[in-house]
C-alpha cells in the first residue's frame, strides 16, 4: 500500500504482521520508506514498538537519498547517523549502496533471514534521479515531471549505462 510522506507505512506493516499472526498466518513484510518519511513521529513510534516487541519477519528498507520535498534532510531534520538511531530500539541494521543490485540482493536475503529474530532495517544509500544528469541529487525534481524532450534525454542516458 502506498502511504507517502505521512509516515504510516511502517505502522501498517507492523499491523499486517500482527494481524496475520492472529489468523495463524506466517509471512514476511517489507516496508519501503523514504528518509524524509523517517522524520515523521509515527515512524518512530512503530520503530519503538517493533523493536520492543521483537516483531519478527519485518524488514524496513530506507531509501536514504538525503532529499525530501522541501530540501535536503540534513537541512530540515537530520537523520544521520540513521543506523545509530534505529539500532538502540532493538533493530538490526545494515547499510548498502541502493543502486548496486549486486549489493542489494544479498543484503535483502540476509535481512529476510535475520528478521526471523526481530526487525531489520536496511539503509539503502541512493541519489534521487541516479543516472540522469539533470535530475541526479536535485531537490527541485522531487515532485516534478520531465518534459517530453527531457524524458527522451533521460531514457538515452539510462540506456547508455
Amino acid at each position: 500500500m502506498s502511504t507517502g510522506s505521512l509516515g504510516q507505512g511502517l505502522s501498517v506493516g507492523v499491523g499486517m504482521l500482527l494481524g496475520g499472526r492472529l489468523k495463524g498466518l506466517d509471512f514476511h513484510v517489507f516496508v519501503l520508506a523514504g528518509d524524509g518519511e523517517m522524520q515523521e513521529g509515527q515512524v518512530w513510534e512503530a520503530v519503538m514498538y517493533a523493536g520492543f516487541h521483537k516483531v519478527r519477519k519485518l524488514v524496513l528498507i530506507v531509501d536514504n537519498n538525503r532529499l525530501q520535498l522541501t530540501g535536503r534532510t540534513d537541512e530540515t531534520l537530520s537523520l544521520a547517523p540513521l543506523a545509530a538511531k534505529v539500532s538502540p530500539f532493538g533493530w538490526s541494521c545494515v547499510e548498502c549502496d541502493g543502486h548496486e543490485l549486486a549489493q542489494m540482493v544479498p543484503v535483502l536475503d540476509r535481512a529476510r533471514e535475520e528478521s526471523a529474530g526481530g526487525p531489520v532495517c536496511v539503509i539503502a544509500n541512493t541519489h534521487k534521479g541516479h543516472g540522469v544528469s539533470f535530475i541526479t541529487d536535485r531537490v527541485e525534481w522531487h515532485a516534478k515531471a520531465p518534459t517530453p524532450e527531457q524524458l527522451e534525454q533521460a531514457i538515452r542516458e539510462l540506456e547508455a549505462t
